[in-house]
């Protein structure tokens, strides 16, 4: 018997590969007879990069850059070989996070994606001939000038003097000029809508967690970087969805360097064959920190279950909580919170693997009923 173990991360408690380990360490033990294919997934925020090149069995590389306040950090990312291609798989997150900045107050209008170019960049040097990169978790609204300065593009003001790629300086704007280098294809995990600009772009929905205060002043900036890029690039993406992912990111990575924007699940699963291997399981082990009426509306776990209902494969899901319990049931054959009642929050959360793998070994018999009757 084969057992697919399709997992995603609970967040700030259990990376989707070590959730993944907990739960084939606990099946060995119950189920000894049963083949694990661990594949962690993820929605294209954070643990996207770590997901992936575990699945893929792919490498980790590191390159000196600098997080969004320029100071100098040391990021990693994965490359994954296969049928004669590199491809890099990377998070924005790594270099421009908000998290790499918390020990320091909010500054939005000096936050920069710099550091993401430079990772970016470094991939390029070492042959990747395509580039995955997750864009959640950023601290910058900088519509991706940084990164694009990284990878050869230059500002100009109406003077000809070269302007530094900051938010702030975005309103002396007069001309962009591009590199001649190429770019290797670019595909961007993105599971929002929003556009650049307006009531729900990138500003007025993420700015205040980033610090912006002065919603008019990056709007006004933003704008005019879009008009001068529709000008001298001949592209406007400003209101293509996801473009104002990551403060602007998915727009930066659109016009500048091609990009293409994806459903981070869809792109994922593609990328780790997770259809083909769902195909080959028994049974199907899915699942994240906390389900609830949202998980129906496309986040990972759902995924994995439609897949593995199209294909006739049970599927069972593990969570820290589990709310909406009458509307999952429909959607899952087996539905399991891994967090004691009685427990604190945070001590359920500090011991994330040990109560998960409790909670698998706890449910073999269940499991075992599943693959029966499969």
């Amino acid at each position: 018997m084969r057992i697919l173990i399709a997992i995603d991360k609970f967040k700030g408690s259990i990376p989707a590969t070590v959730a993944a380990q907990a739960i084939g360490s606990a099946l060995n033990q119950t189920l000894p007879e049963a083949v694990c294919d661990l594949c962690p997934i993820a929605d294209g925020g954070e643990g996207t990069a770590e997901a992936v090149v575990t699945a893929l069995n792919g490498e980790w590389c590191e390159t000196s850059t600098f997080d969004s306040q320029n100071r100098p950090v040391t990021a990693r990312y994965g490359l994954v070989r296969a049928a004669g291609y590199l491809e890099a798989i990377m998070e924005m997150s790594a270099a421009s996070g908000l998290a790499m900045v918390s020990d320091l107050p909010l500054d939005p209008v000096t936050a920069s994606t710099y550091g993401t170019g430079l990772m970016m960049l470094n991939a390029m040097q070492r042959g990747a001939t395509r580039i995955v990169i997750g864009i959640g978790g950023s601290a910058t609204n900088d519509a991706g000038i940084g990164m694009a300065a990284a990878l050869g593009f230059r500002f100009w003001d109406a003077e000809g003097a070269p302007l530094e790629p900051i938010i702030s300086n975005m309103d002396r704007l007069a001309r962009i000029e591009r590199p001649d280098d190429a770019f290797p294809e670019i595909l961007v995990a993105c599971d929002v809508n929003n556009p650049l600009l307006g009531p729900h772009g990138c500003t007025q929905i993420y700015g205040k967690q980033k610090g912006v205060t002065d919603f008019e002043f990056f709007e006004k900036r933003l704008l005019h970087l879009a008009e001068i890029a529709k000008r001298d690039l001949g592209v406007d993406h400003r209101d293509v969805p996801g473009a104002g992912a990551a403060g602007g990111l998915g727009f930066g990575l659109m016009t500048f360097c091609g990009a293409k924007l994806t459903s981070g699940f869809d792109l994922i699963a593609d990328l780790v064959h997770l259809r083909e291997r769902i195909a080959a399981a028994d049974l199907v082990i899915t699942g994240e920190g906390r389900m609830d009426a949202q998980t129906l509306h496309g986040k990972g776990p759902m995924g994995v279950a439609d897949m593995a209902r199209e294909l006739g494969k049970p599927v069972a899901a593990f969570a820290g909580a589990i709310e909406a319990e009458d509307q999952l049931r429909t959607r899952f054959d087996l539905l399991c919170a891994i967090k004691p009642k009685e427990m604190p929050l945070a001590e359920a959360m500090q011991r994330g693997p040990e109560l998960l793998a409790a909670a698998v070994s706890r449910e073999s018999n269940a499991l075992c009923a599943l693959l029966t009757n499969s």
